[in-house]
């Protein structure tokens, strides 16, 4: 094996992002990559394929790999030369540089590349990237494809959603009349009649180091389920409480739309409404109202002005109306949602054990310590 001790200036070279506001944004399928991932799309790509993204300030020492062509944000750093790494080897070695990087410098609020470059490192040959790349992937791939799955899944929820309460295609629905667009049987009621928001505030130091943390930047955008979470070790200001089965909606600049049904208990971001449905028979038809285009887009409307930070106003958002359907149909709409959520819940702490595992090997792999 041949290692050698170096810079990491030496092994590639980082570069920050581009500005992009959101008003700029054109509709394309190029993905836009900030400190969170990919938060969006548009129609011109920054940097070419393979490329290599970490967080600049915001979420740091999460890295991204590209296969696409991609638009970096000037929230992160871009990889601009790769020097001859092998690019996979490289995010997985970035991955390993800033993990020990953070832990001796939590209290920096950003990550500058230039003190990056100059950061001693010890690196392996090309064949040995390779190997080790190679290894990792393996975990990442599987990952992957279960993100694919839960990405069918969620798509299947919303479809039979928008089938049934949208363009009221329900079972039954040939032989039910129509009154003022409300089918005959079902009531019409505001969101708060069928949930409420839950303000359950917690110190840090009442916490738990390992309670699951859940910020805007671990919600992904269009998503019906949190799959991601930090932990409450990093939280230093008072965080709201939620439960197994709540549903986070993203407040701040809610046409982000970030809103998901949570699958551990844990504390959120005090930029996210906390929401409880009534009832479990409830919950999936909660769920899916409030991740709707035509929720989240009321929601949008109650922004208070004159904000920098523009958020959505519980009070107004709980006035949404809504037809709500008779027991029987709520039911059976429950039980083969609850049946999907149940399929996205497994498959999320499947991820979850397969990037613990992952993490575990990866400071082994790049210190030499376990041979490929």
């Amino acid at each position: 094996m041949k290692w050698r001790d170096c810079r990491l200036g030496d092994v590639l070279t980082l570069k920050r992002g581009h500005d992009l506001p959101e008003q700029w944004r054109r509709e394309g399928d190029v993905p836009v990559v900030t400190s969170s991932g990919i938060t969006g799309f548009h129609n011109e790509a920054k940097a070419q394929a393979p490329g290599v993204v970490t967080g600049r300030y915001g979420t740091l020492g999460e890295v991204f790999y590209l296969e696409q062509d991609y638009w970096p944000h000037n929230t992160a750093l871009y990889v601009v030369d790769f020097k001859g790494t092998h690019p996979r080897f490289a995010s997985y070695f970035l991955t390993n540089v800033l993990r020990d990087y953070q832990s001796d410098k939590a209290a920096v609020p950003g990550v500058d590349r230039n003190v990056l470059h100059e950061l001693k490192v010890r690196v392996p040959d090309k064949e040995i990237q390779e190997a080790i790349a190679e290894n990792l992937q393996n975990y990442d791939e599987l990952m992957e494809n279960n993100r694919r799955r839960m990405g069918l899944l969620e798509e299947t929820a919303r479809l039979l959603y928008r089938e049934w309460f949208v363009r009221l295609r329900f079972p039954g629905h040939e032989h039910t009349r129509l009154t003022h667009g409300v089918p005959e049987g079902w009531e019409r009621k505001v969101l708060g009649d069928i949930c409420t928001d839950i303000r359950e505030s917690v110190l840090p130091e009442e916490l738990e180091p390992d309670t699951p943390y859940i910020g805007l930047e671990h919600m992904p955008r269009r998503s019906i389920s949190l799959t991601e979470w930090g932990q409450a070790e990093a939280v230093t200001s008072s965080k709201n409480r939620f439960k197994t089965g709540d549903i986070l909606f993203g407040k701040i600049r809610p046409y982000f739309h970030k809103v998901g049904i949570v699958f551990t208990d844990g504390v959120a971001s005090s930029d996210a409404i906390v929401i409880r449905p009534n009832s479990d028979e409830l919950r999936s038809f909660t769920l899916m109202t409030v991740s709707s285009d035509k929720f989240v887009a009321e929601a949008s409307q109650t922004m208070r002005e004159g904000s920098k930070m523009p958020r959505a106003d519980w009070k107004l958002m709980k006035r949404f109306s809504m037809a709500l359907p008779p027991q029987g149909l709520l039911e059976n709409f429950s039980e083969t949602a609850a049946a999907i959520t149940d399929q996205l819940r497994n498959l999320c702490f499947q991820n979850q054990k397969l990037k613990a595992a992952r993490n575990l090997l990866l400071p082994k792999l790049m210190s030499g310590e376990i041979e490929v």
